[in-house]
């Protein structure tokens, strides 16, 4: 008798510690999501082409303020600049010497870091799915339920409770994949960094 409960108790661990598994990410995402207003950290971004080969390496820092502000500075290997605050954002290219203005929307186009902003309701806005490991991080994959999103998925990779990396996959198959570094959560950071203001002679362009 006592061996058939045990068995019993076995299988009901067995079946039940999956589902256990699978929320643990998705939870952790919500709660790192709802704690942090603040951050900074530097980044890696790596972009792949077609063939799913490293093409390009870029680092910088990036800064959010919830809700609704970010910025991106690339320092290398190209100076660049992504900016949102009140409603747009702002994308500087230094060597073009060229600014492109947009409104943010619902399809989220324009930059994944929305996602983190406070802005977005990530359960009313996509299926939510546990990836398992990869890089020393815990992924959650976010399938937009909007068709005209631009973008197949998000992924946002967990390392414990803090943001660890993300990946971009959008409809015109590139895929960007970005590793976070040095965080600091919940820093002072002074609203001017959300301030944008194009650089002299540079060429404007607003959607």
């Amino acid at each position: 008798m006592l061996h058939k409960i045990l068995r019993t108790l076995i299988f009901l661990i067995a079946a039940i510690q999956p589902a256990w598994a699978e929320e643990a990410p998705i939870a952790r995402l919500k709660s790192f999501l709802a704690s942090n207003s603040a951050l900074s950290a530097d980044f890696k971004q790596i972009s792949f082409d077609k063939s799913g080969r490293p093409a390009q390496n870029s680092f910088g820092k990036f800064y959010l303020s919830r809700p609704g502000k970010f910025r991106w500075n690339y320092q290398k290997p190209f100076v660049q600049e992504i900016v949102s605050n009140a409603g747009k954002v702002w994308f500087y290219d230094a060597d073009l010497e060229q600014v492109t203005v947009k409104q943010l929307d619902d399809s989220l186009g324009s930059t994944p870091a929305l996602l983190l902003t406070g802005e977005v309701d990530i359960e009313e806005k996509f299926i939510l799915e546990e990836q398992g490991q990869d890089d020393g991080m815990n992924w959650v994959k976010l399938l937009p339920k909007n068709e005209e999103s631009g973008f197949k998925y998000i992924l946002i990779g967990l390392n414990g409770n803090q943001l660890g990396g993300m990946e971009l996959s959008d409809n015109f198959g590139q895929l960007t994949r970005i590793y976070f570094s040095n965080i600091q959560q919940n820093p002072k950071l002074d609203d001017a960094l959300f301030n944008f203001k194009a650089p002299k002679g540079a060429d404007v362009f607003e959607n």
